[in-house]
């Protein structure tokens, strides 16, 4: 179906009937295809890629950070994390005909408030912005023209939403930017035990890590709940290291955290994005863009 307002892309609508074939009889009762369609960027074509920006694939840039996550789980956790909840909303895209790529995580990001704790690599805003615009820009120039910045670092989020204002005008395509606890924080919420949302190396990234990398995570060093609930919360901002509210670099409470609480976290978020992505009122031409 057309987009409102868009006129409607023959290679996409060949697409999305391709891929409602999949794992479907053929005349002989065999299985037309037996796999769901690639999504991650790195591993198709250059001419598959092409096929992808003609058929109007929605492109997802994944945003995470290299950064301390507390005594107990590996400094990946944002890019593990935002990569998989990536991954897993595509896929979900895919299956319901949505053309779609995911591009390799955007590893470093803005992270200064944990340099102090060390295992931190971090990018001034400058540098993080110009690095955004080129990815961005490279994928305007080969055609793709609905653009997701999904983030997965909480210390990206002001930065990623000022560079959507500037490269939307500028790019002239949408850039939906969402940070991926934000939409989800219902599903979130409903999950959690001892927490009323996502923190940081709290009960739900540690039951996420628990669910995808369990052998990363070092459970005789979960510390007990941090008492810095308040330091992600909205009000008066002034910019503070995170050691000065935790001296264990967390926030939350870990030791609530299961793999199996963390499947359905990834579960429910990537379930809620793919619907917000599929949404074609989201995609709407509006003037400008």
């Amino acid at each position: 179906m057309a987009r409102p307002g868009r006129a409607a892309n023959p290679a996409a609508s060949v697409y999305r009937t391709a891929i409602q074939h999949v794992g479907s009889p053929g005349p002989s009762g065999e299985d037309r295809m037996t796999t769901a369609p690639e999504v991650e960027f790195r591993r198709l074509r250059a001419d598959e890629l092409r096929a992808r920006a003609a058929a109007d694939a929605v492109a997802i840039v994944p945003f995470g950070a290299i950064e301390q996550h507390g005594p107990h789980l590996p400094v990946e956790v944002d890019s593990l994390l935002g990569n998989e909840v990536a991954l897993r909303t595509a896929r979900k895209m895919a299956g319901r005909g949505e053309p779609v790529v995911v591009l390799p995580m955007v590893w470093t990001g803005v992270s200064e408030h944990h340099m102090s704790f060390g295992g931190t690599i971090t990018l001034d805003l400058a540098t993080y912005a110009a690095l955004v615009e080129g990815i961005c820009r490279s994928l305007v120039r080969h055609g793709f023209r609905r653009l997701v910045l999904l983030n997965g670092h909480g210390g990206n989020d002001n930065a990623l939403r000022c560079i959507t204002d500037e490269l939307t005008p500028k790019l002239g395509v949408p850039i939906i930017q969402m940070t991926y606890w934000h939409p989800t924080s219902t599903e979130i919420g409903a999950l959690l035990e001892t927490q009323t949302a996502l923190l940081h190396a709290c009960e739900a990234e540690t039951a996420m890590t628990m669910a995808l990398r369990p052998e990363l995570v070092a459970r005789e060093k979960i510390p007990a709940a941090s008492q810095a609930m308040d330091y992600v919360q909205p009000g008066p901002y002034r910019w503070r290291t995170l050691e000065a509210v935790s001296s264990s670099g967390v926030i939350g409470n870990p030791a609530a955290a299961t793999p199996e609480k963390g499947e359905l976290l990834l579960e429910a978020i990537s379930t809620k994005l793919s619907d917000i992505l599929c949404n074609a009122e989201l995609w709407a031409a509006e003037a400008g863009v």
